[in-house]
């Protein structure tokens, strides 16, 4: 899919540089024509020498060639590519993209570019959790970049987690994606369930779980990356997106969510039931809020719509489903039975029991299985790279 792709290579100052050689080799090898753009700062980490021999053509950095008056036109550079990649993407370079600066070469191609731009932050944990790093990636986001999320792992700093910058060949396979997004999932329409519910037990309590939404909105723009035209559904939740395939329908009991999938349904190609639906709710609601006066309280439950069962019994030809099984004790065959039972095509399971699993984490551990019982474990990951792996599978499993 990069076979005589023009692409733009920036980086920037980090200890991550030393993975743009790599970078650069893999997109040559895959035939790519590749130029690369350094900030100042990132000699520091890598030597120009290095990259241009690996991408076969004169590393960029400053404005002026020489003594001549001949200069890098960045405008040129802006218009020739099929995709710019900024990797690794410092706090400092994507500060100064967010707010429009344009103080180095690299920058100044980036504001001149009508390609697609990708971005690979690589920076330590709490750099990245800064108030300010996220609102630039929410803004940078929102300008239609593309964040391509750094990894959970060892950093530099010794601490460990999120905040490695991806793979070369992550990144490679991720570009490959991109440039093949047309011809995998354009034209098709998705349903995405996603956060809790919360079933009233009178108007100020309520019934819930523990669920963020975190991996059922990075399904949706994981698979809105691949060309899908999104309707999430989400219950209760602290997450957003902006990507403009994406429309959010929010909702919060699993009545809610049980009618808005009845009527999105009918018109779905593929529907990922990634929610933490309540399996129970009260069978009363009580109209005031409920005073203390007793000891002991007893409230009467009764189950929810299942709202898996029932899209599986409505199931057309040609729809494809995906549903998920959080387990604690016989993890496979509870999948499988539940696979079955709720006309599934795929179940991605998740234990308990696997560290950095299950609800509030940013990490996932999955197992992927199909209808014809075939089994894919994954290592744990970051759920955005998670939900790459699940779109992949359901690219690999539909008819």
């Amino acid at each position: 899919m990069l076979k005589g792709k023009k692409l733009i290579l920036g980086v920037t100052g980090s200890i991550a540089a030393y993975k743009s050689a790599v970078l650069t080799r893999l997109l040559v090898k895959n035939g790519a024509e590749v130029k690369v753009v350094m900030t100042p700062s990132a000699h520091d980490f890598i030597t120009p020498l290095t990259l241009s021999t690996l991408s076969k053509n004169p590393v960029l950095t400053e404005f002026v060639k020489d003594n001549a008056g001949q200069w890098n036109n960045h405008v040129e550079l802006g218009l020739w590519a099929d995709a710019m990649i900024v990797a690794p993407s410092s706090a400092n370079t994507m500060a100064k993209m967010a707010s429009g600066q344009c103080d180095n070469l690299l920058l100044a191609v980036y504001l001149s570019a009508r390609c697609p731009v990708f971005l690979a932050p690589a920076m330590d944990l709490d750099m990245l959790q800064h108030p300010s790093t996220q609102r630039n990636l929410h803004t940078l986001k929102g300008y239609n970049n593309t964040i391509i999320d750094p990894t959970y792992g060892e950093l530099a700093s010794g601490l460990t987690g999120t905040g490695r910058m991806a793979e070369p060949e992550e990144i490679v396979a991720f570009l490959q994606n991109a440039f093949a997004s047309k011809k995998k999932l354009s034209g098709k329409t998705v349903l995405v369930t996603a956060g809790p519910t919360y079933e009233a037990i009178d108007p100020v309590r309520f019934i819930g779980n523990h669920s963020s939404g975190k991996m059922g909105f990075a399904i949706a723009e994981a698979l809105a990356g691949l060309g899908a035209e999104v309707n999430l559904v989400t219950g209760p939740t602290h997450q957003h997106t902006n990507h403009p395939l994406i429309r959010v329908i929010p909702v919060t009991s699993a009545d809610n969510m049980y009618a808005a999938c009845s009527d999105l349904f009918p018109s779905t190609d593929i529907a990922v039931l990634a929610a933490a639906v309540a399996d129970y709710k009260p069978a009363v609601k009580a109209q005031q809020k409920i005073k203390k006066t007793a000891d002991t309280m007893v409230v009467e439950l009764t189950k929810t719509p299942d709202i898996a069962a029932s899209l599986g019994k409505i199931k057309r030809q040609g729809q494809f489903t995906v549903g998920f099984a959080l387990e604690t004790e016989e993890e496979h065959n509870n999948a499988l039975k539940k696979l079955e039972a709720k006309n599934f095509d795929l179940i991605v399971l998740n234990s308990l029991n696997d560290k950095g699993a299950g609800f509030g984490h940013d990490t996932n551990k999955i197992t992927i299985i199909n209808r014809k019982q075939e089994t894919t474990s994954f290592t744990i990951k970051d759920k955005k790279d998670v939900a790459r792996d699940i779109a992949t599978a359901i690219i690999d499993n539909m008819p």
